[in-house]
């Protein structure tokens, strides 16, 4: 008796701690694009933005940052000039800007030589982990310098920091900092008196490239987004990745490519490269499902051909041909 009692008081204490152990299984995308119609894929998007801006925790700062028929925001960028230097056909500045009244960021700001004033078209480059404000133009890293192939195009170009790994402010959410900081950088950008606001884009690599994804579907004043080394689903994401692209509310509502359809029906290059591999990595069969999704949107929307993939035979880099190419056809 007193070992069949021992026997029962174990599988009751087994059942009750699986019961106190098991995590909650998460419903996944329970708001997914809604491409069935051009009313109701319209509609998605701005529900979808409104709701992302809340999770993000920048509502109140995009309801402020509402900006004019040219694009212009009406909030302060109090610009100071840190350094300039003459390079290869165009000027490199340091600047310093304000993101919030609490926060200034730096950005390198890079102006060609034969700019025409009001239509010259701008590139927001945005680097990875790791990276820096600088590497984005430094041709011997995995990004290929293809902000300063940029800036030798007679593109304006912008860069800043957005590899940190902590809030500053309590009350926002780490992706919600670094996205406000990149549309303070489109700010910026508006603000030049070379710079068409009809013709700005943005470009990344791997969180580079998340944060491309993010600013093209946040912000509509970005008319080309390259997202380089992202493509991929959330389940890839949740294995062998930094978890920062993660935040409360995210992968119950969305996948990747609901974001990326957020973009729909301004121009938008995904590159992938063919050596990539699983696991850590973006290959290119992951990339092509994501895109097939991204395409319902487009084609609802009569603009497939503005969404593509492009394939690449390297790994985890940036192609600077075919991106410099679509910024080129997207924007000149």
């Amino acid at each position: 008796m007193r070992l069949q009692f021992s026997a029962a008081i174990a599988t009751l204490l087994l059942v009750h701690s699986a019961a106190y152990t098991e995590e909650p299984k998460l419903e996944l995308r329970q708001s997914p694009c809604d491409s069935s119609s051009s009313q109701a894929l319209g509609d998605w998007q701005a529900r979808s933005r409104k709701t992302l801006a809340e999770l993000l925790h920048m509502d109140d700062q995009i309801a402020a940052d509402r900006p004019d028929a040219q694009g212009r925001s009406p909030l302060p960028l109090n610009v100071e000039v840190l350094k300039r230097e003459a390079c290869n056909g165009y000027e490199r500045c340091l600047l310093q800007i304000d993101s919030r009244p609490d926060r200034k960021i730096q950005v390198v700001l890079t102006v060609p030589g034969n700019a025409t004033p009001g239509k010259t078209p701008a590139v927001v480059c945005i680097h990875g982990h790791g990276g820096n404000l600088d590497i984005v133009y430094d041709t011997k890293s995995v990004y290929c310098g293809f902000a300063r192939t940029l800036a030798e195009n007679g593109f304006v170009t912008l860069s800043t920091n957005v590899g940190q790994h902590e809030t500053q402010s309590p009350q926002r959410t780490l992706m919600g900092e670094r996205l406000w900081d990149l549309i303070r950088v489109v700010d910026l950008a508006v603000s030049r008196p070379e710079v068409d606001p009809g013709r700005i884009g943005c470009a990344g690599l791997s969180l580079g490239g998340e944060m491309a994804m993010w600013l093209g579907a946040m912000d509509t004043r970005i008319h080309a987004t390259v997202s380089s080394g992202f493509l991929t689903n959330m389940e890839n994401l949740r294995k062998g990745h930094c978890p920062c692209w993660d935040f409360p509310g995210l992968q119950n509502r969305y996948e990747f490519s609901d974001i990326y359809s957020l973009i729909c029906p301004r121009a938008l290059q995904c590159q992938n490269g063919s050596l990539e591999r699983l696991p850590g990595g973006f290959p290119v069969d992951l990339a092509e499902k994501a895109m097939a999704e991204i395409k319902k949107a487009y084609r609802t929307a009569g603009q497939e051909q503005a969404a593509q993939l492009a394939v690449h035979g390297a790994g985890h880099v940036f192609d600077v041909p075919s991106g410099i190419a679509f910024l080129k056809a997207n924007l000149n």
